[in-house]
């Protein structure tokens, strides 16, 4: 009786241990091949990036690169079709929807860093940019030293939050963090009085202002308090996945067909600079 138990657990064990190999040999294109489909996260209104358009379907820089990352991975993967399957996230449901299976690539705002590379995965760099502030022009502010005693909005679970803070305990400003669903929130917000600053990624400021038609009463701060380099965000250890998607990016940067995709969401701002064009250069890798 005790060797049948004995032989039960064996057995048991090599069934879990077999299950455990055939699932780490699976990956996301395992996973697109078999059902046709690839889910790609994108966000309500951070504007130019990844956004709903007038149309109410995805748009924006962010989301074109995804929609091109699929078509090449239709193409790695030999596929005659591809259905992509778009879902809505958040900054703080992001990184859960993605290890759940739920998306398979994010196409949105998220910054690359490395406390993220603890959970998820990126691609190439897609673009840099740099934290800011929003507000009035009729306000007096000007910058991270006028916030004394003022309140500053900011959407939770983003890289703008700690980094806001940080760049306040630089400057010896004491402001009142007001935590804020979404950009579309921080603008309202800064319009009723209710905040008198806005933070984000300047480029993402840059987006609200045009896209509210406020240009005449709103102004940017001066310079930038971080960093911020963004990429496609994917689950960890899927090395063929990411080679997958960054076999694109790098097509993309070292045709230079990643300038027309660049103008048509992002022209607005003027060429390219020099950070931007060199972040294309070194991530044109050749085949």
């Amino acid at each position: 009786m005790r060797l049948q138990t004995f032989v039960r657990r064996i057995l048991a064990v090599l069934i879990l241990m077999a299950a455990a190999g055939a699932w780490a040999q699976t990956g996301t294109l395992d996973k697109i091949k078999r059902t046709g489909t690839i889910s790609l996260g994108y966000r309500e209104a951070s504007i130019p990036f990844s956004y709903i358009g007038d149309n109410r379907q995805p748009a924006g820089y962010s989301v074109e690169l995804c929609q091109r990352v699929a078509e090449s991975v239709k193409r790695q993967l030999g596929l005659a079709a591809l259905e992509v399957k778009w879902v809505l996230v958040t900054p703080g449901n992001r990184v859960d929807k993605l290890d759940s299976g739920e998306i398979d690539l994010e196409c949105g705002s998220t910054t690359n860093t490395l406390s993220r590379q603890e959970q998820v995965s990126f691609s190439l760099l897609t673009f840099a940019d740099g934290g800011s502030l929003l507000m009035k022009i009729d306000s007096g502010l000007d910058s991270l030293d006028d916030m004394n005693g003022r309140k500053i909005g900011v959407v939770p679970g983003t890289t703008t939050e700690r980094n806001l803070a940080e760049a306040l305990v630089r400057a010896k400003a004491r402001a009142e963090t007001v935590k804020l669903k979404d950009h579309a929130e921080g603008l309202a917000a800064l319009m009723e009085g209710k905040i008198d600053a806005y933070a984000s990624d300047r480029v993402i400021l840059v987006g609200l202002v045009l896209g509210s038609g406020n240009q005449q009463r709103l102004r940017l701060s001066q310079g930038m308090y971080s960093y911020e380099p963004y990429a496609l965000m994917l689950r960890r250890n899927d090395s063929a996945f990411r080679l997958a998607v960054n076999r694109e990016l790098a097509r993309l940067y070292r045709t230079e067909e990643i300038y027309p995709i660049y103008e048509r969401w992002l022209g607005v701002l003027g060429p390219a600079g020099p950070l931007l064009k060199s972040l294309y250069f070194l991530n044109g890798l050749p085949e």
